[in-house]
Parts: C-alpha cells; structure tokens; sequence
C-alpha cells in the first residue's frame, strides 16, 4: 500500500481518489476551500437560495453511471434524476423563443417547421454523432494520451475517417441545415465550452448526441448532490480529505515527490495526483527543473472561456422561464470573435440563464426563484465591480423582456463572481473556467501531459489534460490518471521485489 497525496477536490480529485481508496491505497486529498466540489461547489445564502456554483448542465448520464458502477453502485443509489422538458429553451428575440423537446420525435417536427427535409438530415447527423460518441466515450477518453501507440487499435483506425477529427465543426453542421435557429442549437455547446465552431474539430458534434438524444438531465439537489455522492464514496473507500489545506510546494528530490508542504507543514508521500490548475501547479508548485512546460507553452494555448455570473434570489415566480435558457438574441459570431479571436469585454453579448428552482423546490424559498445568469467571456480580461455591474444591467433588462416581469425590485439576493474570483478561488490561469479549449491542436495527445515528464511519481488530472474541460471528462480524468498511477506504483513494486 502507498500513500497517495491528491491535489484538489474538485471532480478530477475525487475520483483519483475514490479508484486509489479502493485499490487499497491510503489516499489523502487535500483542497484549498471550505468544502469539496472545486468549480461545483454550492453557495447557500442565509435567505434559503442554494446555487450551483459552476456547472449546471448534466449531460452523458453514462459516464456518471459507469463511475459508481465501477464501485459495484448505481447513481439511483446516490442521488435522484429527473428528465428535463424542455431540456432548455433559446431565446432569440422578444416572442421568440424555441423550446428543445426532450421527446425525439417532437424534436424532428421542430426541426421540421423550421425547415424543410431538416428532420431527416438531424436523424443523419445525429446517427454520425452517436458512432463518434461511442467510439469516443468507449475508446478515446480512457487513453492517457501518453504515446501514439494507444490509438493502433484496429477499430479506431477503420473509424478514422468517421470520427471527422480534422474537419470543422462548423462546415460539418452547414452540410446539414441552412436555417440559422437550427446552426445555432447545433453549435451552441462547442462555443460555451471550446472554441469557434469552425476551430472545433467535427468529431465533437458527439456533443449534439449527448444533448439531443440523450437528454439533458438534473439531479435533484443541483450539482451539489453529485459532489456530496462522490465525496461520500470516496471517503467510504478510506480516503481522507483535509480542507483549507493550502498545498504550497511539491518537493521533489532526485527526481521523485517526496512530500508536499500543506499549510506550512511538510506531508510526506508516495506519489501524487495534481488536480488543481495545471498551470499553477507547474509554476507556483514546483521548481523550473521539474516543470513540464515554460511559461511560453502556456502563453501559445487557446484557453475555454472565462465567464461572468451572477447568483441572483428573486421574491417572485417567474411563469415565462424554463430550468434552462440561451439567449441567444444578439449575434453569435461577433460575440464567438471576442471570446477568441479578438479578446475584449462583448460588445452584444450572448448569456445563459438556470433557474433551478423551476424543478427543485430546495433550491430557493417557497414563492421565490434563484437566477444562475452566465455570460461567457475571454479569459484574462480586466475585471472590477464597475464593468460587472454594466453586464448585470444588461443581461437583466433583456431578461425583463423576455419574461415580461420586474425583476429588480425583486431581488433579494445577489452576488456576482467572475475573472478575480476564479483566480482566488481556484487558481485558475488567467481566470479561466473551463480548461483548454477543444482545438484540433489541443485534442488528445496534444493536451497537456497526464504524467510528469520529468519527476517519475507525479500525475496530472483535470480541465487541461485529457479527455478534456467539463464534468464527464473530468470524472473520467481522475480514473485516467489514477489508472497511470497505479501502473507505476506496480512496476516499482515489481522491481523491488
């Protein structure tokens, strides 16, 4: 049994450390914040509003219930799903509004009253998506992307040119519908999560099928309860988690950790699993020598967005709004070139709104609605009170229209949180939110290492490395990169003996 130090709680973390505890290891996890959950974490007001704190939307139910399946559960065992219908709305002007069915069939005749002979091409497009979602979830995201001799495997050299790794996403969705409504819905997950959608390689139209088909799902108790899930079980395995315990240093002689420095005092160790900012841990974390990756590495990636949010507690029942809503009533390219192209505050921008008290009476007191306002934005931006106050007035009053209500004279909560807080928080890299955007030049073996290239027993998981930003790719993440631990730690022994 080795004992394993695993940096950051957030869902990477916890799920090093739920596999590492149950391999037999002494696990210990140590997380900066009050409570685990890292960019999940919950915010609960003392007025009676919860609010997830970062993701909202629970997509590819199937990797969730191969985690717990891994440790012989099911997710019905740990938390409460429900179906969300609509899955989410689109705003695109006053009195425009589509609504996304969760049935297929509804969807096809939506898709169809918008254009005609769409239907038939979104059952086309979506069966090409479900291939690269299989093959991609079954085959792809478990690889370590450590040598190019993992993707040899037959099926996925056959697959190749299915997979549409080097063609445009955007080109891709234009073969198929020409209405700009049914673009949009079709692009909207690559531009909140990656990049432009014609810098998105194809192969990620799997998003459409996670979305489309398989639903947008919420468990009861918001974000929050999966956290707790995976904490609970991670912990039940024997892993030990210590919060507010600030990792400051990773000291490594000879090439090997030998102990990290918490809070002012030394932890000695094993082995260890970086599930904090990668960027941070290369440069605040350890000496130039045992880096993977100079500073200039960092300064040539194409980062995911950064975003502005606002917890908002409303004293009134909101009728026209939905669990989810895209407004999407300003111009997607513009505001897509000022995230990426051309890095400015947006001009117009585009933002999403979760009210989760629409399917969760928990989430806010009886009579009231709690308001999850989100506005993508570039990372590394200026950021101070003043500008976050012109977006709040911004996207509220476009939300006052929408909806038809007084919402100001409503609000009994606020708060905001943007660039300066996930740098706080988080030590997020240029205040990031997301990780690595999804380039071509930053897909699988392109990413971020999961292994030290220079220190043998130290490990990498989350946002930046593979598979990628998001929470599926993150849980998956931590299993990767516990996976390579253990090999590791197998050879080792094997040599000893």
């Amino acid at each position: 049994m080795s004992k394993i130090a695993i940096i950051g709680a957030g869902f990477s973390g916890l799920s090093a450390a739920a596999y590492l505890s149950a391999a037999g290891h002494e696990v210990h996890v140590f997380e900066k914040n009050a409570e685990t959950g890292g960019r999940a974490r919950q915010l609960q007001t003392g007025n009676g509003y919860v609010f997830d704190m970062g993701p909202s939307w629970y997509w590819m139910p199937g990797v969730f219930e191969k985690f717990f399946n891994d440790f012989d559960l099911t997710v019905a065992e740990m938390y409460k799903l429900t179906l969300l219908d609509p899955s989410f709305d689109i705003v695109f002007g006053e009195n425009d509004t589509m609504h996304i069915p969760a049935d297929f069939s509804n969807l096809c005749d939506l898709f169809e009253s918008l254009e005609t002979g769409s239907s038939s091409n979104l059952k086309k497009f979506l069966e090409e998506a479900k291939y690269k979602y299989k093959t991609g979830i079954e085959n792809l995201v478990y690889k370590p992307g450590l040598s190019i001799a993992e993707f040899a495997d037959i099926d996925l050299v056959k697959g190749a040119f299915r997979l549409q790794v080097f063609s445009s996403f955007s080109k891709h969705v234009r073969k198929y519908f020409s209405h700009p409504k049914l673009i949009a819905l079709m692009e909207f997950p690559v531009l909140f999560l990656g990049a432009m959608p014609e810098d998105t390689p194809a192969l990620y139209s799997l998003m459409n099928y996670a979305g489309l088909k398989l639903g947008t799902w919420y468990p009861e108790g918001g974000f929050g309860a999966v956290v707790n899930a995976m904490t609970k079980l991670a912990q039940s395995n024997g892993a030990i988690i210590h919060l507010n315990a600030v990792v400051e240093r990773i000291e490594v002689k000879n090439n090997m950790v030998e102990g990290i420095i918490v809070n002012g005092t030394r932890f000695e160790c094993d082995a260890v699993i970086a599930a904090a900012d990668y960027h941070h841990v290369e440069k605040e974390l350890l000496q130039l020598k045992d880096r993977n990756y100079t500073e200039d590495y960092w300064e040539k990636k194409t980062l995911a967005p950064s975003c502005l949010i606002f917890f908002i507690g409303v004293n009134k029942k909101i009728d026209l709004l939905n669990h989810h809503s895209l407004f999407f009533d300003e111009d997607i390219a513009l505001h897509s070139k000022e995230i990426y192209k051309d890095p400015q505050w947006p001009s117009k921008p585009l933002f999403y709104v979760c009210c989760s008290s629409k399917s969760d009476p928990v989430a806010a007191p009886p009579g009231h609605e709690n308001l999850f306002v989100l506005m993508p934005i570039a990372p590394g931006l200026n950021d101070n009170e003043e500008i976050r106050l012109k977006y709040f007035g911004i996207m509220m009053d476009r939300l006052q229209k929408q909806t038809g209500e007084d919402l100001l004279s409503h609000v009994d909560y606020k708060k905001s949180y943007c660039i300066n807080d996930f740098i706080a928080d988080y030590n997020s890299y240029k205040g990031n939110a997301y990780g690595l955007a999804n380039t071509l030049k930053q897909t699988a073996l392109l990413k971020p290492k999961i292994r030290n290239k220079k220190v043998r027993n130290l490990f990498y998981a989350g946002q930046f490395t593979v598979p990628g930003p998001g929470v599926p790719p993150s849980i998956i993440s931590g299993k990767v990169a516990a996976g390579q631990l253990m090999k590791y730690l197998k050879k080792v022994h094997e040599v000893v003996v």
